[in-house]
């Protein structure tokens, strides 16, 4: 009998590191962000006191900096999430080939999500764009004009846009193992009925992988608003604030402007509602394109 009341707890305590982690550092400093954002909160400051909606009440409508960062977030967001989703299922649908070396491929496609986008990256990604950089002198070679990448707004989102487009490796990966999932019968059914290649990719493929499809599009939503690495290092944000995240606007103003992490704590409250409200639309729009298998 104490042998089995030992088994049924032993797990129970194998779980109490992973409870207390979780408490620490996750659960109480998203509460402690919640209570922040409903005062007037600088570090190493005496005079920290509640101050009810007053920070949100100023974001809405004094704060320009945070309507810039704003507007930039979305178009990031709209910008990059169909260019990755687009080119991480036309490689997946490429790969899915049986192609001599196709192993090969297939790892050397999915590098650069292991790479990520971390420091050396986005300093790489920078020297490849500059007015001097290897882009530059491939465009200056074959007889055209350098482009200033990092002065024009559109240009510089789309530098930004393409470093988050090459890190395609785990969405490929993802929508790979969906299309190998996609019953042959299906395709042997379109063949005998005549259909192009590309019609049953439209007719049968697409809709077979909706689900798969849905998972993608949240998670690489959710992950273009959580960007800043390419915002704060690539461009800083720059020209005119027409790449300035909103997550370079909260850690700025936590961290450089005078410490403000009652109203940094506001911004991330309005950036977490944001990917909420928007991942239940997609969650509702569901129901009238995602198609599931009895």
């Amino acid at each position: 009998m104490d042998d089995m009341s030992n088994r049924k707890i032993a797990p129970y305590i194998f779980l109490i590191p992973w409870v207390i982690g979780m408490l620490i550092f996750r659960l109480y400093p998203f509460a402690n962000s919640l209570r922040l954002s409903f005062m007037r909160y600088r570090l190493m400051s005496p005079n920290n006191r509640f101050i009810g909606l007053d920070n949100y009440i100023r974001m809405f409508t004094t704060d320009r900096t945070f309507k810039l960062s704003l507007e930039a977030t979305l178009k990031y967001v709209l910008l990059t999430v169909p260019l990755v989703l687009v080119f991480s299922l036309f490689v997946a649908f490429v790969l899915n080939f049986k192609l001599k070396f196709i192993n090969f491929f297939r790892t050397a496609y999915y590098i650069p999500s292991i790479l990520g986008g971390n420091v050396a990256i986005v300093t790489l990604w920078q020297f490849l764009f500059e007015t001097r950089g290897l882009i530059n002198t491939l465009i200056t070679s074959l007889g055209g004009t350098p482009v200033r990448w990092y002065t024009d707004p559109n240009l510089a989102m789309l530098v930004m846009s393409l470093l988050r487009a090459w890190q395609f490796g785990s969405t490929m990966v993802i929508f790979l193992a969906a299309l190998q999932n996609v019953p042959k019968s299906l395709y042997e059914a379109g063949a005998i009925d005549g259909a192009s290649k590309l019609r049953m990719f439209f007719a049968i493929t697409i809709p077979i992988i909706t689900p798969v499809i849905l998972f993608n599009f949240v998670m690489r939503t959710v992950n273009a608003f959580q960007e800043f690495n390419s915002s704060y290092l690539i461009t800083q944000g720059g020209p005119n604030y027409a790449t300035y995240l909103l997550n370079v606007y909260i850690y700025e103003t936590a961290f450089r402007r005078n410490l403000n992490m009652g109203y940094a704590s506001a911004l991330s409250w309005v950036l977490f509602v944001l990917i909420m409200i928007l991942t239940a639309i997609v969650f509702r729009s569901s129901k009238y394109w995602v198609h599931y298998s009895d």
